[in-house]
């Protein structure tokens, strides 16, 4: 197949992504208002062990696997890409059963010492398998990304994310309408109503990361016998070597997303805490400014504080990076191959290019998310009012936060396509720290409660991007006009952003939130791209079409 530029590359896994997030949010936000702020705690919790596993064992090894792919289809031609596959295979498969037996053995002292909540325990159990099918999937995605062709893996994506929709709701639903025979179902494991229908929730997860992993089979299967050159001919590399660089590239990526994960199991371990503590020293506050709080009850309002940040304040967060982070993976392949022959050129454009691209998007999202915090989850939640009021403040911080992880992952996937794989670990490990140390300091102050971990979210992630860019321009001796990139995208974003406060606010006192949403997203929009315009912006798109 014939390969794809980084643009077309992009574009592919970014329509795959808006489709998938479509169905994501037909499913979160229905979720959402099924659950509640207590249910959306148990259905979250089960992800705090499950992201961190996920990430060591999954989203590492496809990096890797895409890694050593692209390298070698440059330097091996066809036979080395085959060879990698052969391997990664072999080691995805070691690796999925090795990740799902420790998800299998930390699911009980995960639900009670670390999440605070044996309710969670059987929503860890069922979305354990989830690691395995994740493993085989990606040894196809990352082969399929290496060579430069998109499809699978877009195509993998939008499967998951239907049968994520069909299945979850179906079963969350069925356990709901049944409630009294649910609860009671799985004795003490799980005694809870809510957390039995969160659990069958994150059984359509599981139901969607295996019909991925069928796809990804049989399509790659039916491909390579399609194309098949006279069976595999193995190259001048032996399958040692092949093994190995698979794992030393493995590790380091692996602890990287491990890192990038492991904010939100900072957040599940201090969140309901602190708020917790702070209820519980300064009740007449909360009560003051959560009048709710009565008919939540306070011993369960910390559950109430972090379901609600989570399930919706983050979900909202996690929508443009999930868009943004398609750029890094698109760039990924051209930047290793690249590299690989010394092409300095050629890297210094595609990091310009991806650095961009991503600021175009990422800074009137982020700051349109900051100015309308309320009227978007007014306007998603209906049905969780008290929830969507809680999580104006924390949406509001992590508006900001979106444009620093946004533009942070395109540089940490260049960093791991350029053999520092390393380094993203290391600066991911010094954010970690500063999570959790914010979050101790910030969610322990009542007035910021959630929001703490919020401000330091947006605190962990701008010093990530610093370091990467540092780090990124002085491995790779290329030069960037930073100013120039980001110049035209931040001031367009602050211009749009006041367009989008000043309709906020005229239309707000005629009109419901929805309809005050939709006015402030086209009007400032329209002022963005007249912005753009004028500060010649539009000359790069046409440009980046050029570079192969």
């Amino acid at each position: 197949m014939k390969k794809q530029s980084f643009i077309s590359s992009s574009f592919i896994l970014i329509v795959s992504v808006i489709l998938s997030k479509i169905t994501g949010a037909l499913f979160r936000i229905p979720l959402a208002n099924m659950l509640g702020g207590t249910g959306m705690a148990y259905f979250g919790g089960a992800y705090g062990l499950f992201l961190p596993v996920y990430a060591v064992f999954v989203t590492g090894l496809s990096a890797a696997s895409a890694k050593l792919t692209a390298e070698s289809a440059v330097l091996y031609g066809e036979d080395g890409v085959r060879q990698v596959k052969k391997y990664s295979l072999l080691l995805f498969t070691g690796a999925g059963v090795a990740g799902t037996i420790i998800m299998l053995l930390l699911a009980r002292p995960f639900s009670v010492y670390v999440a605070g909540s044996e309710q969670i325990y059987l929503s860890v159990l069922i979305i354990a398998p989830s690691v395995f099918f994740g493993c085989i999937t990606a040894a196809y995605r990352g082969c399929a990304e290496g060579r430069q062709n998109m499809y699978p893996t877009a195509v993998s994506q939008i499967i998951e994310s239907v049968v994520k929709l069909v299945f979850g709701l179906a079963i969350c639903m069925i356990i709901i309408k049944n409630e009294k025979y649910f609860s009671g179902l799985f004795g003490e494991i799980c005694d809870d109503a809510s957390a039995v229908a969160a659990a069958g929730a994150v059984a359509g997860v599981t139901l969607s990361s295996f019909f991925g992993m069928l796809y990804m089979i049989f399509s790659q299967n039916f491909s390579d016998r399609k194309h098949k050159e006279n069976g595999f001919i193995p190259c001048s590399r032996s399958g040692k070597e092949v093994m190995k660089n698979l794992v030393v590239t493995v590790v380091p990526v692996a602890v990287s997303a491990l890192l990038t994960n492991l904010t939100s199991l900072v957040d599940l371990c201090t969140i309901m805490r602190y708020i917790d503590d702070s209820v519980k020293s300064a009740p007449e506050y909360f009560e003051t400014r959560y009048s709710f709080i009565n008919e939540i009850g306070t011993e369960k309002f910390s559950s109430f504080a972090y379901g609600a940040f989570s399930g919706m304040a983050v979900t909202i967060f996690n929508l443009v990076p999930s868009l943004t982070n398609m750029f890094g993976r698109g760039i990924f392949p051209a930047a290793a191959a690249a590299w690989a022959v010394k092409d300095t050129r050629a890297l210094t454009q595609n990091a310009a290019d991806v650095l961009k691209i991503t600021s175009l998007v990422s800074v009137p999202a982020g700051l349109g998310i900051c100015v309308m915090s309320r009227q978007i989850l007014c306007t998603l939640f209906p049905s969780s009012a008290n929830e969507a009021v809680f999580c104006v403040d924390s949406l509001r911080y992590l508006g900001i936060a979106v444009i620093f992880l946004c533009i942070s992952f395109p540089v940490f996937s260049m960093l791991q396509a350029v053999g520092r794989a390393d380094i993203p670990a290391k600066i991911m490990l010094a954010g970690v720290t500063v999570k959790l140390a914010g979050n101790m300091v910030l969610v322990r102050i009542p007035a910021l409660n959630a929001s703490g971990a919020a401000v330091s979210t947006g605190i962990c992630y701008a010093m990530m991007l610093v370091m990467s860019l540092f780090f990124f321009i002085k491995h790779t001796k290329i030069r960037l006009n930073l100013f120039k990139l980001f110049y035209g995208p931040v001031y367009s974003g602050l211009m749009c952003m006041a367009a989008a406060w000043l309709i906020r606010n005229v239309a707000g006192r005629y009109a419901d939130d929805a309809v005050t949403l939709v006015a402030s997203v086209l009007g400032g929009g329209a002022v963005y791209l007249v912005f753009l315009f004028l500060l010649g912006e539009y000359k790069f798109l046409s440009d980046m079409t050029k570079h192969k």
